[in-house]
């Protein structure tokens, strides 16, 4: 009788323990979605140690997947669409992508984090020391800014004298300048600067009285910011430094871009790709997607890792939130009305 109860007690002990242990839950096939951003092929090759890190990854923390599949879409929308009606799990799509489809069961988890500059501030001043902007690979960001550079000109010299000055540009202040920007569905050369000139004065570019769009990219808004053709170029932060030498040997300058120009205004940030989940998707709970979110940074920090996401320029993750992407609805509407 005694051995009975013995028995029963450690019955009684596994079965706790069993109950509180780990819980495996099992994925046949898991879908991984790449946009068509550079040739499909390619991608595919290059993404492939992918399916088995993530394999190894989700088993650490108690789901086992079969079968992980990864396909390079059409176009971006066809990965938006996917993800919408839960045909994929995950999706590596652009920030402008999930924006469009985050109504429609689509989650942003994490955002691609690149190098960041010595330099970030939203006070335009601290960037005008005269020294060169220098990438700062210690520095992983989700984002990367706009800005609005004052070329050579006189009149430009007088709106940069106000802004180191700590005195807030007018309309009347930018509306005399000359601008020179990109097409409009450029983020940093012509959306985001928009969305300055909305925040601050409820003025789009078209509104300005001059500005003209260039047509061999930031080269020559470089160049004529040099000769003194527009006052004021919008770009990406910090496109002084692919320009730095052509400055003084194609542009005719005697002193550095660093001393001769200077930030304007800087912009909200414009989010990196993402990786995006599918809510309509049974598989993707929870907690699932916490695994997913700390196995694509695990991931991210393996050289093998590494190798396979740098075809999209990608050098790590950082859990973000919805709410990180007003500025980039606010962007997609831009592009939407021009």
């Amino acid at each position: 009788m005694k051995f009975v109860k013995i028995l029963a007690g450690l019955l009684i002990v596994l079965s706790t323990l069993t109950a509180c242990g780990p819980t495996t839950k099992k994925i046949e096939e898991l879908v991984v979605l790449f946009v068509p951003s550079k040739d499909p092929a390619t991608i595919l090759t290059a993404v492939e140690p992918l399916k088995q890190l993530i394999i190894d990854a989700l088993a650490e923390r108690g789901f086992e997947v079969e079968k992980v599949t990864i396909e390079v879409t059409s176009d971006y929308n066809a990965a938006g669409e996917a993800l919408a009606a839960g045909t994929a799990h995950i999706g590596f799509i652009p920030a402008n992508t999930y924006v469009a489809y985050s109504e429609d069961g689509v989650q942003v988890i994490l955002a691609a984090t690149r190098a960041g500059l010595n330099k970030d501030s939203e006070n335009a001043k601290d960037w005008n020391d005269g020294l060169p902007t220098t990438g700062d690979s210690t520095n992983q960001v989700t984002y990367y800014r706009s800005i609005a550079l004052a070329g050579v000109s006189e009149y430009a010299q007088s709106l940069l004298a106000k802004v180191n000055a700590g005195t807030a540009l007018t309309w009347d202040d930018v509306n005399g300048a000359v601008w020179c920007h990109s097409s409009t569905t450029s983020a940093s050369g012509y959306v985001y600067p928009t969305i300055w000139l909305l925040d601050n004065f409820d003025k789009r570019i078209t509104d300005l009285a001059n500005h003209y769009q260039t047509t061999s990219g930031y080269g020559q808004a470089a160049a004529d910011l040099a000769s003194g053709a527009c006052d004021i170029a919008v770009g990406y932060a910090d496109f002084r430094r692919d320009y730095e030498a052509k400055w003084t040997t194609d542009f005719g300058r005697t002193n550095s871009i660093w001393t001769e120009t200077g930030v304007l205004f800087v912009t909200p940030g414009v989010m990196n790709d993402t990786i995006s989940v599918s809510l309509n998707n049974d598989d993707v709970t929870d907690k699932f997607i916490t695994a997913l979110q700390e196995s694509f940074i695990e991931i991210a920090g393996t050289t093998a890792g590494k190798e396979a996401i740098k075809i999209y320029s990608h050098e790590g993750y950082k859990v973000v939130e919805d709410s990180d992407y007003d500025a980039a609805r606010q962007a997609s509407e831009i592009v939407a009305g021009n």
